[in-house]
């Protein structure tokens, strides 16, 4: 009869907790305005959800008009009580389209980066 010793079984375990661990990233789980939206009203702000805390001094939001330009008012800013909400407030926007770029390094020090663009009538 072949048996898996607990120490055996103790180690496997450790083993694929800790590659889930490994392979952890933050992710946009929600984005506000969202990626392809139109506005009639421009926003004043932009704002990711991840879907894990991650670590403010490290992640960031730039957002930019059409010719490149940046149109944000200031850093982004994690929320203290909620770690996983960034947002950055924005200067008065005029018609056009415009791309944001983020970049957020979970609390476990990975780092991913996308961007994604809006429009505002």
């Amino acid at each position: 009869m072949n048996r898996i010793s607990p120490a055996r079984a103790l180690a496997a375990a450790l083993i694929m907790t800790g590659a889930r661990l490994a392979t952890a990233h933050a992710h946009p789980a929600q984005e506000a305005p969202g990626a392809g939206q139109t506005l009639a009203t421009a926003p004043r702000e932009v704002a990711i959800d991840f879907d894990e805390s991650v670590d403010a001094a490290f992640t960031s939001i730039a957002v930019a008009d059409a010719r490149g330009r940046s149109v944000t008012r200031g850093k982004a800013a994690a929320d203290t009580a909620n770690g996983k909400h960034v947002s950055v407030p924005l200067q008065p926007l005029p018609s056009g389209r415009y791309t944001v770029s983020w970049v957020a390094v979970a609390r476990d020090g990975h780092r991913t980066q996308g961007h994604y663009s809006f429009a505002v009538k």
